[in-house]
């Protein structure tokens, strides 16, 4: 290269990004600041749009990052296999973005890892799971969040007690119970959606407590006890109770859709299909206290309520891929910190009253199905069943727990003559045979010594089952759509279940027992025109029949007094509204309302009198009789003298207004003689109407006979 010219600037270096200033501006100092009125146009991601995407996010923080300690301390030549196990246990949580495994000077693991996943709640369950989880004899996993160190390194040393709050009076959630009458209350939702009612079905006309336009969204519901009254909102669900249907509480989770409470309410479980399936769409609540217990992420295809629950709230259930999963209470954590592995397990169900519940696990070749009691929190099998030949299983509990039902579809092969074997034969069956299907309702009795279990078999479709709720019987529909029948049977302690009577070539396809059970409704539900028959079961006398033409839905008051048949606007679009009928099949009331949706009633908590208080009070029924016959006596009478002073006041209203008519009438004479001549046309209208009639007789017609002497 030649040499540098005189004057001729510096070339600038790029391995170390300096100027030769001496060279560029000479002995004068460079000035980099801006005029006082320079306003600079360019953005940051014009310059730096590379360096952006590094740049800390508000939503990056160590929320993420969970810290595992009682890691087993391995070299470098075993480090892989931890690190394959490790990741096999975690990564069932979410996607692990970044994990760290902390060595000695000797490349020995100091027994603590960090792992990170890509959204806080997997980090939140993987803690919430695993913390206290044993991996061995020697190892224990201590699980946290990485956050938390900071969070307890900051507690002051001095404890400083809270400020009490504020006690806010929610008032009688139950005053409803109070009622001297009994009065029960039920929901309306009509205006197709828009309106919601809640009434109390007092004598002789029912009485509107609260109404309110757009209280929720799309639907409402009672809660198990009757102490809430739930609406869903596009932010979340809103509690409400007390005499004046005040806000109890309120729990936001956009777009929720359907909600479930524990049988003690409890706990609140809310779900929301937005958002992707890895963020939070499953949420369980505190009740009371409106607090988050913990969330879930749904994986694959499940059925509504996800989580089934004890009795008593201590327990909570969840059905996955072959196996079982059961949490407890209130720490909400997976019970004894592992699931239950029970492959091919299909369905499940808690007792209504025992911490118990039964599960059905599907035939695998020669392995034969079986039904499988377990006691909760001991998980000892307490009973089991083996059945071959299975299709399909549905379990049906009694309300007592005294009695379970599981219905068995079974398959069975019936031979068929070679010249009318075909394909499809061969395929199911074999030749000469083909799969039909016959029905097992296999009966565990719970309450005896080793749960005996007595079989009853049905070879005819079945329509529908329902157990009697306090009793022993139970009924079946069954038979083709040209021949139904229903048959009851009873079960009686340490006998087979006996058939106590049959109802030949009915019209129905639904079944609706009393709350308070002896008797039911056989209903005929939409295609079948909604027919209707109450039948006494004691005696096996149908009552009385009827007919509320395309009813959709059927619901009993839970006193079991009354019963309600509706036509719903979100099944059909006319002649919608209910109906209100006696436990004898009287109809009472009917009530035609443009975009019926729905009718609810309020639940009441189960009684506190004693099963022998009960029977005592049945006993001596009669004697209660007079005061209930003196009750409605003087509401009849009531009624008829509110009647009466209504009239009253109609015909004094009528009264009054006639006499000021007239009386402007006849202020208004004078000048309608001035404006007609004087001529009093009012008198003459009245001439008109005192004229006498005349009669005039005219010939109509003249014959002329001639009459031959």
């Amino acid at each position: 290269m030649g040499k540098k010219k005189e004057g001729e600037r510096s070339p600038r270096n790029f391995d170390n990004n300096r100027f030769d200033r001496s060279e560029s501006y000479g002995d004068e100092e460079p000035n980099f600041s801006d005029d006082e009125d320079f306003v600079d146009d360019i953005t940051d991601e014009e310059l730096l749009a590379d360096y952006l995407i590094s740049k800390p996010r508000e939503e990056d923080s160590y929320e993420g990052i969970i810290v595992v300690d009682g890691v087993p301390q391995v070299g470098p030549e075993r480090l892989e296999k931890l690190k394959g196990v490790i990741k096999k246990m975690y990564s069932k949580f979410g996607e692990i973005v970044n994990e760290y495994y902390p060595v000695d000077e000797k490349k020995n693991t100091k027994g603590f890892i960090f792992l990170e996943y890509k959204h806080p709640s997997e980090a939140a369950e993987a803690v919430s799971v695993t913390n206290n989880y044993k991996l061995d004899k020697q190892h224990t996993f201590l699980v946290n969040h990485y956050s938390d160190f900071e969070k307890y390194m900051n507690i002051p040393d001095e404890w400083t007690p809270p400020e009490p709050q504020e006690y806010k009076d929610q008032g009688n959630l139950h005053y409803y119970l109070l009622d001297p009458d009994a009065y029960d209350q039920y929901c309306v939702i009509c205006g197709g959606g828009n309106n919601v009612q809640i009434w109390q079905n007092s004598a002789p006309e029912p009485n509107v407590v609260e109404e309110r336009p757009n209280w929720s969204e799309t639907y409402v519901r009672w809660s198990p006890l009757g102490t809430y009254m739930a609406t869903f909102h596009a932010r979340g669900v809103a509690l409400w109770g007390g005499p004046e249907f005040k806000q109890i509480m309120r729990f936001s989770h956009t777009g929720v859709q359907l909600i479930d409470f524990s049988p003690c309410e409890k706990y609140l479980v809310t779900y929301s299909p937005d958002g992707p399936s890895d963020q939070r769409r499953v949420i369980i609540w505190d009740a009371r206290t409106g607090a988050e217990k913990r969330s879930f992420s749904l994986d694959g295809v499940s059925v509504w309520p996800i989580f089934r629950w004890s009795p008593d709230d201590k327990y909570f259930a969840r059905l996955g891929q072959d196996i079982l999963s059961v949490y407890e209470t209130p720490s909400f954590g997976l019970l004894d910190k592992r699931s239950i592995k029970i492959p091919g397990i299909r369905d499940f169900a808690w007792s209504p009253t025992d911490n118990i519940l039964v599960y059905w696990v599907a035939e695998d070749k020669d392995v034969p199905a079986r039904v499988c009691l377990l006691e909760i929190p001991s998980r000892q099998e307490v009973r089991a069943n083996n059945l071959f030949n299975v299709a399909d299983c549905k379990i049906h509990w009694q309300k007592s727990g005294d009695y379970l039902c599981v219905k068995v579809d079974r398959y069975s092969k019936v031979k068929k003559e070679k010249n009318d074997v075909k394909y499809s034969d061969i395929k199911n069956g074999g030749a000469g045979h083909f799969l039909g299907m016959y029905y097992n309702f296999e009966i565990f009795h719970m309450r005896e010594k080793l749960i005996p279990v007595d079989s009853v078999e049905i070879k005819e479709p079945i329509q529908a089952f329902a157990w009697e709720p306090i009793g022993s019987k139970f009924a079946i529909i069954h038979g083709d759509q040209h021949n139904i029948n229903v048959s009851f049977y009873g079960v009686n302690q340490g006998q087979p279940p006996s058939l106590l009577k049959k109802f030949e070539k009915r019209q129905c396809n639904h079944l609706f027992w009393s709350p308070m059970g002896q008797f039911i409704v056989l209903a005929g539900l939409r295609s079948m025109h909604g027919s209707l028959e109450f039948v006494d079961t004691n005696e096996f006398v149908v009552m009385n029949s009827g007919e509320h033409y395309t009813a959709s839905d059927v619901e009993w008051d839970p006193t079991g007094r009354y019963i309600v048949t509706g036509v719903s606007f979100w099944k059909q679009k006319v002649d919608n509204g209910f109906w209100l009928w006696s436990f004898q099949g009287k109809k009472l009331k009917k009530h035609n309302i443009d975009g019926f949706c729905q009718l609810m009633w309020r639940p009441r908590p189960p009684t506190l009198l004693s099963i022998k208080q009960q029977k005592e009070i049945k006993k001596n029924l009669k004697k209660y009789t007079p005061q209930f016959e003196s009750k409605d006596r003087m509401r009849s009478s009531k009624a008829s003298k509110e009647l009466v002073e209504k009239r009253c006041q109609l015909m004094k209203a009528f009264n009054e207004y006639r006499q000021k008519n007239i009386d402007a009438w006849n202020a208004q004479k004078k000048r309608r003689l001035e404006l007609r001549n004087n001529v009093d046309t009012d008198e003459l209208e009245s001439d008109t109407k005192n004229v006498e009639e005349e009669e005039v007789e005219f010939l109509v017609k003249e014959d002329h006979t001639i009459i031959d002497e």
